[in-house]
């Protein structure tokens, strides 16, 4: 029977037992519309406001301040969307950087289209932007910054920390948006000490189900609503919500809470294992980004190979990795990240992401290093 090796974390991971066993209560037993009066509506509607406590509690939050979506990806839409069209009146300029995920450069190329100014900022060879050029990118009418906490292809930890503090200095009235889509459950988060007024959050990176996330909004902040229906969530995201998704959501983000010390000293020993072992077996590997990247992300590239054609040579061994972020894996353009971390296309063409959970074991490593290995000389042969 052939081995299965899935080291592809980072665009999704597999639904744990426990997540889907709450899910699967939801499903049955307490099915019910939250926003009915009667009794399964009411169960249903205690279901999520438990939900809601879990997440609020993980990360330091009130529950008003935590509002429900579909994903990570609508919760920065409804972040960037949201927060500047309200404040339009304000100022029209936003500020991010050029390595942020999809939903955040297009929703800010989307507003740009809508009139505002939309400043990209670089990055260092380590994916990382440095918290004075983002003060100094501000302007008078200047109104909403965006930089997420860990990138989703290269693992490079953003000073968001330190991002927040030196906006504030600047104008308090600055809104400072936090993408931690790929830091939720895994690393600290904490937008009170970030000083963020908002923050993205989604199931699926920590073991739970695809399409729900949620946002942090600051209390006392308004979001203009991407769109209309009735007053659920307060009328900022209405429609009915997605309570399995909802409990699997909080059961995930509880488990990871729980865990979050031993998964990261599990995580980090076996993304130090594939590295050297990388760099033992395959001398002309080159890991990309910062050392002190987030342990469970390794961009690795493989001179003088295509990565499609190693991640199908791979996936032929039942090892299953990613050439980048899934969002942008069916398209020919190279990494928006790589690029912008200074690396030529070339290089990208051939580097590869390793994306690991505490799922993941030792034997697992070494299989992939094994094949990794027979692969490289097979490919490198012709």
């Amino acid at each position: 029977m052939r081995k299965t090796v899935y080291l592809d974390n980072s665009a999704t991971t597999r639904v744990l037992p426990e997540v889907a066993a709450v899910m699967r209560g939801a499903l049955e037993d307490t099915f019910g519309n939250p926003s009915s009066l009667h009794r399964l509506g009411l169960e249903a509607e205690r279901l999520q406001q438990a939900a809601r406590r879990v997440l609020a509690a993980t990360c330091g939050a009130r529950e008003e301040e935590i509002f429900f979506t579909s994903g990570g990806t609508e919760a920065n839409n409804l972040a960037l969307k949201g927060a500047a069209r309200r404040r339009v009146r304000r100022g029209r300029h936003l500020v991010t950087t050029k390595v942020e995920h999809a939903s955040v450069l297009q929703a800010c190329r989307a507003l740009a289209a809508e009139g505002f100014t939309v400043t990209f900022l670089e990055v260092d060879s380590r994916g990382l932007v440095d918290p004075e050029q983002v003060a100094a990118a501000l302007r008078p009418d200047t109104i909403l910054i965006s930089v997420m906490h860990v990138n989703n292809e290269v693992g490079a930890i953003q000073p968001v920390a330190e991002i927040g503090r030196l906006l504030k200095a600047k104008n308090s009235e600055l809104l400072f948006h936090v993408d931690a889509v790929q830091s939720l459950g895994k690393l600290p988060v904490c937008p009170v000490g970030w000083r963020a007024d908002l923050v993205s959050f989604s199931a699926h990176k920590i073991h739970g189900p695809k399409g729900v996330g949620a946002l942090y909004c600051r209390e006392g902040l308004e979001l203009e609503p991407l769109f209309h229906g009735g007053g659920q969530e307060k009328a900022v995201r209405p429609g009915t919500e997605n309570v399995p998704g909802i409990a699997g959501l909080a059961a995930a983000v509880r488990l990871a809470a729980e865990h979050r010390e031993e998964n990261i000293r599990t995580i980090t020993a076996l993304r130090q294992r594939l590295l050297n072992g990388l760099l033992t077996e395959l001398p002309g590997a080159v890991c990309n980004g910062s050392s002190d990247a987030a342990p469970y992300i390794a961009s690795v590239t493989f001179p003088a190979v295509k990565g499609e054609v190693l991640l199908h040579a791979l996936e032929e061994r039942g090892i299953y990795v990613s050439t980048g972020s899934a969002c942008h894996s069916r398209r020919p353009e190279p990494s928006h990240v790589l690029l912008a971390m200074g690396m030529p296309e070339k290089a990208i063409a051939s580097t590869l992401r390793f994306s690991l959970s505490a799922e993941n074991t030792v034997e697992e490593i070494d299989y992939t290093l094994e094949q990794l290995v027979e692969v490289l000389a097979y490919l490198r042969r012709f």
